[in-house]
């Protein structure tokens, strides 16, 4: 049976409510704050996470920061902006939404309304991505010639976004239509992401899938047991190079190789549209003890050294195609010049 009453984040009572995504899939622990540096925070330790929610979030603790104050309004508010600014540098969603944010403050008169008016504008940006969300899921139907098993990485549903979900939503909304029989979901190593959440909203929404450790898909797609491959992404440049949750990269070359359709679905708000090539864009990279424990107990000595990139780049030539709400679009993705 579908259970689908959960959440990410929801502003009630002047507060906003977020689930901590780094204590599922075990419990369900829900966060109640005004402060903007409890925000910033759950961002920086991904109990927040995923590139669209991550904007919202920011939008709403902009709004958060002026809330109660009377005599530096405009101070605070650039005291938040810089810090939420510094929580992670890949994903592009948080900057265009965080300057989307600063030209509705710098717009106003006086600040006696600014929390009300930052707090609409948050409200405004949280129902675009749901609405985004919606149109994503159904362009995405194109992409199903028949019924198909899906592999997908990472997180892209309700704890990555403002709505269903990006390629999450795609599999959801063709599943419902019947065009997907069965989902492969990997695990996403370090931090677990796939076994974590999006294995959780799989079965919170009734759609039979197995997790596989990362290194699995090359055995599954020998095997002729993937049709199609969705992913997410975090920031697309110019070309339609796309950065998303390490791991990405490799499904794109095994796809490739397979000659299986391997797409991107992210709203048009990831299109960093100041940069031509993936080669331009920042990757995050993680501390070493994400790799070197698991829900904090040690699996690894903590003074070895590690290689903890977040993200990396798939070129645009191995991408079959890019999912927005606009559309499905192809290479050469000239849609976005």
């Amino acid at each position: 049976m579908k259970q689908t009453d959960y959440f990410s984040v929801k502003f009630e009572n002047d507060k906003l409510v977020f689930t901590d995504q780094t204590r599922l899939p075990l419990e369900e622990v829900f966060v109640e704050t005004d402060n903007y540096e409890r925000i910033a925070e759950a961002i920086e330790r991904l109990e927040i996470r995923g590139a669209p929610l991550i904007g919202i979030a920011a939008a709403y603790a902009l709004a958060l920061a002026v809330k109660n104050e009377k005599q530096d309004v405009k101070g605070k508010f650039e005291k938040a902006y810089q810090r939420l600014s510094q929580t992670r540098p890949t994903a592009v969603n948080l900057f265009n939404v965080m300057a989307e944010v600063k030209e509705t403050f710098n717009g106003l008169n006086e600040y006696s309304n600014a929390y009300d008016v930052l707090l609409n504008k948050a409200k405004e940006i949280h129902k675009k991505d749901e609405e985004y969300c919606e149109k994503i899921g159904m362009n995405g139907l194109a992409i199903f010639k028949t019924k198909s098993v899906v592999l997908t990485h990472c997180n892209t549903g309700k704890f990555a976004t403002g709505g269903i979900g990006t390629a999450f939503g795609i599999i959801k909304t063709a599943y419902d239509k019947g065009l997907v029989s069965f989902v492969y979901a990997d695990e996403t190593r370090p931090l677990l992401q796939g076994s974590r959440l999006t294995a959780f909203e799989l079965e919170k929404s009734g759609i039979p899938f197995a997790l596989q450790t990362d290194s699995s898909a090359a055995v599954l797609m020998k095997q002729k047991k993937i049709d199609l491959v969705i992913t997410g992404a975090d920031r697309i440049a110019l070309n339609g190079d796309s950065a998303n949750k390490i791991g990405t990269y490799n499904l794109a070359m095994l796809s490739f190789h397979h000659d299986i359709p391997f797409y991107i679905a992210a709203p048009s708000t990831t299109i960093d549209r100041t940069i031509a090539t993936g080669d331009e864009i920042k990757i995050e990279y993680r501390d070493k003890s994400e790799l070197l424990t698991i829900n904090g107990k040690q699996i690894a000595p903590s003074h070895y050294d590690a290689f903890t990139p977040a993200f990396d780049v798939t070129p645009a030539h191995l991408i079959t195609g890019i999912i927005t709400e606009e559309g499905v679009f192809n290479f050469p993705y000239n849609f976005i010049q």
